[in-house]
């Protein structure tokens, strides 16, 4: 495949992605409203992903206390690690490895799941009943996402915060009154909005590109695995690309405003 393949390729898709997006946005408060449908996809997609986001804070919390401590003693200021590690975490390590985590985790299902359900036909036979696809399999994943996204970073901070806690005062010796005096210091109004102005950001992309790659699957159960990937990849590149863009265009902005 040569580069102007690719690069026709990409901006069909990406056509695509932007209609999809409009009709999808357009029916997100629509009715029917399928209630329970939404309720059981907050419990896959939050409560299934708790044990994941749980064990990347803690270790990711803790890997960085440690990095952290040892610069910070090289200028005898490792009582700041405290600070340090809530503006990192609350402002970019958690929102962004959770959404990274999430995606990893519910691209790939809500794209298989969507992608399998149109290879067996079962999206025409939505349609041959007069239910809409989007409305019945987009949208419920789409606020499911919105709502537990957020709950979910604020876990992620929570944890890695306090695995930053026990590096602190089991392997740096900092005081544990002391570690906390600094994390409060720094949870500031400013930092809790830029840190959970993110995931919802995260979660629409996360939901938008799983269920467009799972509607836009051809080619049988080769074609579900191909789009699966696809979908996975696109959503972290695109969380990353997006938080590079939050940081560098609306933070400040933010700070300015705060």
């Amino acid at each position: 495949m040569n580069l102007l393949s690719i690069i026709k390729r990409f901006a069909y898709d990406l056509q695509g992605l932007t209609f999809y997006s409009f009709r999808l946005f357009g029916k997100i408060l629509s009715r029917p409203m399928y209630l329970m449908e939404t309720f059981e996809q907050m419990y896959f997609l939050g409560v299934g992903s708790l044990f994941l986001v749980v064990l990347t804070g803690v270790f990711a919390g803790q890997g960085m206390a440690l990095q952290f401590s040892i610069e910070l003693a090289d200028f005898g200021s490792k009582n700041y690690l405290g600070r340090v590690m809530v503006i990192a975490i609350t402002r970019e390590l958690g929102p962004v490895l959770c959404g990274l985590m999430v995606a990893a985790r519910v691209a790939a299902g809500i794209t298989a799941e969507i992608g399998s359900m149109k290879s067996s036909e079962q999206i025409e036979a939505l349609r041959a009943f007069g239910i809409d696809p989007i409305r019945k399999l987009a949208v419920p994943r789409f606020w499911a996402l919105m709502v537990m996204l957020p709950v979910l970073t604020i876990v992620t901070d929570f944890v890695a915060i306090y695995g930053g806690y026990i590096i602190a005062v089991y392997i740096a010796n900092i005081s544990g009154a002391v570690y906390w005096t600094n994390v409060t210091a720094k949870l500031t109004l400013g930092n809790f909005i830029i840190g959970l102005s993110k995931p919802f950001i995260f979660a629409a992309i996360i939901a938008i590109i799983s269920t467009y790659m799972g509607f836009s699957t051809v080619g049988g159960t080769r074609g579900v695995g191909r789009s699966t990937t696809e979908s996975v990849v696109a959503c972290s590149i695109s969380i990353l690309f997006i938080n590079f863009l939050f940081t560098r265009l609306l933070v400040p902005q933010i700070q300015g405003l705060l």
